[in-house]
């Protein structure tokens, strides 16, 4: 479960330094690789919003995280919308500040949306939202808030999409298998396809950088991580990280309330084996981008013909987490170098793909 890659990472994140400074220096490498932005410190998240703004996130798997959504601005990153929202400590406003933020997305109305699992050793009351801020003045418009029964014990929810002509946020819940959908304008949210077994975790290793990926002596299971949607949004592709196989569903019958869960469930395409992946991406082509965990890669996959291809390889992409699309259509990641721990030798990146 994603609650239990967190406890791991504790002791590798205070070993990390204190304060999250970015150096934008572009090094040599794949000539379709750009290094955008270094950090010392593990992010997850970014988005990129239709100016160019470069936002990132940095989970509160440790006491000591000093920033949670911060801008890249002058090569550091400048805590956002405020110090004050980022301030977040066990017993504090976990409604109104950032707990545990996980995703970021920016989309075409000027929003900067904030996906906050609301974990921190376990759930905290009243921390796991979805916040939309108007990403020009940081004001916050909306806060989506919840709760049991669409929350489960182990829930972590992971990253997320938004389509703004139907009015509807899609989740992936990676620590308790399902897709959680929410109606924008009721603020109303539905637990699906849980425990379906295109959200759960496989029963495989993975193996990243010619190890394979342990915990404690385990295999961890994480569940519906990546997720990404059409620009139609007809479309919604998701990945177990702990997993080989793509999945999707049309999103109509994502939001079709006639469904039951086995009416649901029977309207889910396997589109085959794609490789462990724990971010993904619809780019400007039409095809899916998926962040090729085992190959130190980006790959892609083609929906018209199910084909994969490799976009790019580099030993510097150390666990690809989160993607952003930029207004050219260019592919943006970062890098988290989970599978390392307190291990981490070199900083972890922000890419963009030429």
């Amino acid at each position: 479960m994603m609650k239990r890659i967190t406890v791991w990472l504790l002791a590798a994140a205070a070993m990390l330094a204190a304060e999250p400074v970015v150096a934008q220096a572009p090094r040599q490498g794949s000539p379709r690789l750009v290094e955008v932005a270094t950090s010392p410190r593990r992010w997850t998240g970014l988005a990129v919003t239709p100016t160019g703004r470069l936002f990132v996130n940095f989970p509160r798997w440790s006491r000591d995280v000093p920033v949670s959504v911060g801008e890249v601005v002058g090569g550091r990153v400048v805590p956002w919308p405020d110090s004050a929202r980022n301030s977040w400590a066990p017993g504090g406003d976990a409604a109104s500040l950032f707990v545990c933020v996980q995703a970021l997305l920016a989309d075409s109305a000027g929003s900067l949306w904030v996906l906050d699992p609301g974990s921190f050793g376990g759930l905290v009351e009243g921390g796991t939202k979805l916040m939309r801020f108007d990403a020009a003045t940081g004001e916050l418009r909306r806060a989506y808030r919840y709760a049991a029964p669409v929350l489960k014990p182990e829930s972590y929810l992971n990253d997320v999409r938004v389509d703004l002509g139907a009015g509807v946020a899609y989740i992936t819940d990676s620590g308790d298998g399902a897709i959680i959908v929410t109606d924008l304008a009721s603020g109303e949210s539905r637990r699906l396809l849980d425990d379906h077994p295109s959200t759960e975790a496989e029963d495989v290793t993975l193996t990243i950088e010619g190890a394979p990926w342990l915990q404690g002596g385990q295999r961890p299971r994480i569940h519906s991580d990546g997720i990404a949607l059409t620009d139609d949004g007809r479309w919604l592709y998701y990945h177990a990280l702990t997993g080989r196989t793509m999945y999707r569903v049309a999103t109509a019958a994502l939001r079709d309330r006639a469904l039951d869960a086995a009416a649901l469930g029977v309207r889910v395409e396997a589109m085959g084996s794609t490789g462990a992946a724990d971010g993904l991406i619809v780019g400007a082509d039409g095809r899916v981008y998926i962040s090729a965990l085992e190959e130190n890669a980006i790959k892609r996959f083609d929906p018209a013909t199910n084909r994969v291809e490799v976009v790019v390889a580099d030993p510097r992409i150390k666990w690809p987490d989160s993607f952003a699309r930029d207004a050219a259509g260019r592919i943006w990641f970062t890098t988290a170098q989970i599978h390392l721990g307190s291990r981490v030798s070199e900083p972890f990146r922000v890419f963009r793909i030429e």
